[in-house]
Parts: structure tokens; sequence; C-alpha cells
């Protein structure tokens, strides 16, 4: 039996599909609706700090007695995962380090084991069914599928023991619908926890200029509202990175999910000039070089994912790593401004290498470098501006500047008292890390 969501009602967005709309008032801060995942995985570097079952980071975790992999919070979280750490469980064991699934891999696993075992409509699919979700199967290019068909090879690899699967046609379906429809789940730094379908919150549509954020309280998804809303308005969220120009940003959504955005901001680009600034120089930079510069900055955009992922893929080494990032900001810096996004990207990932190479000075210069661009760029409770203070605040507390930490975590804690509610438990302990150095 279809159920219902108060204050919240589905409806046919003109141009959109399928999307929510509030039957109430919401006022900036107030909670929509959580929803719980239809299914879900941690993230494997995350093991050994966050339970399996209910993502809860805490010391002391107890181990599966079986694979020694999966940690638990206690016998009733082990118990309440069995279900679909079963699945993995013993594959784990027998594979050992070349048990490697991704998590979309494991997602797919985990919904056809779940659609076996329960046939009624589950508590996250009280607007939308997980077989309803979109899946875009005839718009993905030969690519996608046989990048499709690499994780069916992968899952019956992984997990023929435990499942039966469906057809072929069907799992190409359930992949591009996982792919299209998956939730990152993030911690209060924006670090991956893991990942998840929340069909509910999957009808949300996208904006540039969103009304609501979703954040999460362990493994539940919590919609709430960055604006007020007034009855009848449609609930926007943002699907991607709102950093960067109106092309990029629309480029990575056709990419990603198929649509180009029609928001006013994509429509007035008002944000454009400010976030593509030039150098002020003698000569200034032409078009071509402009144009050229912003080819190589997307291009190095792609490169730099992470500090990990970068030392991984080229094997360097902390120092090599923060000299290709130093080469990068000296070559675009002789067009672009410091508050230019391309830079700003850099300059970020530049702070994470320092992290990663323990240089705390040289992390705390580049995050205030783009902590005030990040203030002005993204939209109002941004968590991508509450991370980066809550980074900053943490190391200049390192460093035993206690002003300076103080008042870097305040600014994030009024961030995260919209994004996140005043109750949640990153607030609690964002408060008692405050109190403890007063």
């Amino acid at each position: 039996m279809k159920e219902s969501i108060e204050g919240i009602e589905r409806f046919v967005s003109p141009g959109k599909g399928r999307g929510l709309r509030v039957t109430k008032p919401f006022k900036v801060g107030e909670l929509l609706f959580a929803s719980l995942p239809y299914t879900y995985v941690l993230t494997a570097s995350e093991r050994g700090s966050n339970c399996e079952f209910c993502f809860t980071r805490k010391e002391g975790l107890a181990k599966c007695g079986k694979c020694k992999k999966a940690l638990y919070c206690n016998v009733k979280c082990q118990k309440g995962d069995w279900a679909m750490h079963k699945l993995e469980c013993g594959a784990m064991i027998a594979y050992g380090e070349n048990w490697c699934p991704s998590e979309s891999i494991r997602l797919v696993a985990r919904i056809i084991a779940k659609q076996k075992a329960q046939k009624e409509r589950s508590t996250s699919e009280k607007l939308l069914l997980i077989g309803e979700l979109e899946s875009h199967i005839d718009d993905i290019d030969n690519e996608k599928r046989e990048m499709n068909e690499g994780d069916i090879a992968s899952l019956h690899q992984f997990y023929s023991k435990n499942l039966d699967f469906p057809s072929k046609t069907a799992l190409l379906t359930l992949f591009s619908q996982v792919n299209c429809n998956g939730f990152t789940v993030e911690d209060e730094e924006l670090s991956k926890m893991g990942s998840a379908v929340y069909p509910d919150v999957a009808l949300v549509n996208h904006s540039c200029c969103p009304n609501v954020i979703v954040t999460y309280k362990g493994n539940v998804a919590e919609v709430r509202a960055v604006k007020d809303m007034t009855p009848g308005e449609e609930v926007f969220t943002s699907y991607i990175d709102l950093l960067y120009p109106t092309a990029d940003r629309n480029e990575r959504l056709r990419d990603t999910y198929y649509f180009t955005c029609d928001c006013k901001e994509c429509k007035t680009k008002s944000k454009d000039k400010l976030k593509l600034k030039v150098r002020k120089r003698n000569k200034p930079p032409g078009p071509e070089e402009i144009s050229s510069m912003m080819r190589y900055a997307r291009n190095t955009i792609k490169e730099f994912r992470s500090a990990k992922q970068i030392a991984e893929k080229y094997q360097k080494t902390p120092g090599e790593l923060m000299e290709m990032c130093q080469l990068s900001l000296d070559k675009m810096g002789e067009v672009f401004e410091d508050s230019n996004v391309y830079m700003l990207h850099m300059m970020y990932q530049a702070m994470g290498v320092c992290l990663y190479m323990g240089d705390w000075d040289e992390a705390i210069r580049y995050g205030e470098k783009v902590l005030k661009p990040y203030s002005i760029l993204y939209p109002p409770y941004s968590m991508n501006v509450a991370s980066m203070y809550l980074k900053l605040g943490r190391l200049y507390l390192g460093l035993e500047r206690k002003l300076s930490g103080i008042d870097a975590l305040k600014k994030a804690m009024a961030i995260m008292e919209v994004a996140h509610g005043k109750d949640h438990q990153y607030l609690i302990e964002l408060r008692k890390e405050i109190e403890m150095q007063k």
C-alpha cells in the first residue's frame, strides 16, 4: 500500500517529469522528511572507524567472527546486517585481498537479495518503488554500456554462490538505475562514508539554486530546507558541486543524469564572470589564451581527484604530488585570479596533499585562500563552506591557535545547525569540542 509523507506530495513537474512539492510552509533549517536507505554499503576504507550496519563512528567496534573485516557497534547491529553481509562474508574470506567489487556492484547485489526476500513496500519507498527509479537505459552510450557489462561480470564472479540473477537486460537496467540514483553518504567534513539508494529522496529534482540540502544521520538521509518554502513550491536539491561555471555544471549533469538544467542561475549565468575571473595585467589575456587555459584547467581537474587516488595512479611520493599541484597553480595563475574556480579546485587539492603529508601550516595557507571565495560562490548553508571551516578550525586548534580555531568551528556550527539540525550528533560533538577549548 502506497504511503505518504506529511507536508510533501509527489507530482508531475513541468519539463522535469516526477518531482516533489511541499503542501505546507517550511522554514530554513526545518526537516522536510527523513528516509531510511532501501540498501546501502559502507565504503571499505571506513571499516575500522564506522559500524557496517548503522554507520556510527566510534572506537571499540567488534569484528565479524567469520571474515574479520566487517565491524559493528554490538550484537544487535551485527544481526541487523547479517541478511546483507552474508552475501559477502564468505567471498571476502575466499578472495582475500582480491575481493574488490565496486560499490555499485555491492548495491546491485543487495537490491537483488532484498527484492527476493521482501515482497511488501519498504519504508524507503513511501512515494516511489525501487523498480520505478529512472534508468536512462536508452540514453547510455557504448562506453557506459561496456562498463555496466563489466560490472555484471564482476557481480557474477563475487556473488554467484549467494544470488540468483535476473536476465542481463534486467541487470543492465538495475546498474543504470543505481548509477543515476545512488547517493554518496558523507560525514560533516564531506568525507565519503558509503553509498546508498533512497527511492523517495531520488524524486527530488535538481536545481543550481536549491531550496533543500540532503545530509545524513548515520545512513539515514535527511532533507532540510535551506530557504523558506511556501505550499505548492517544488523541492529542489543540487546533484552536483555548484562551485563551477554553468557550462561545466551542465556538462556534468548531461554526462551523469542526462539532462540540462534550466534554473535561474543557468539561464542568467550571473556568477560565471566571478567564477572565471581573469588576472589583471598590463596586457590582458586574449580570448584564445583564456580558452586554452580553461581547457588545460578542465583536463587537470579530471586528473586530480584526491591525493590518495593520484598517489596510487601515478605512484608519486607526497612531495611529488605537491610539486604537481604547484606547477598547475603556477601555470593557471598566469591567466587566472586566485579566486577563479579552477585555481580554487587546485588549491583545495593542494590542501589535501598537505594534510596527507602532515604539513598543517601549508594546509592552513591553502585553506585560507579557498575559504573566502567559497563563501561567496557557494549558496547559503553549503556544507562545502562548513567543511572548510571545520578543517581549518581543527587545524588551528592543533597548532594551538585557539581563538582562530574556536571562531572557525562556530562558523561551521552556524551552517551545520541548518544543514544537519541542532540535535545532530555532529553538532553535539562540535559543541563539546568548542567547550573544551574554553
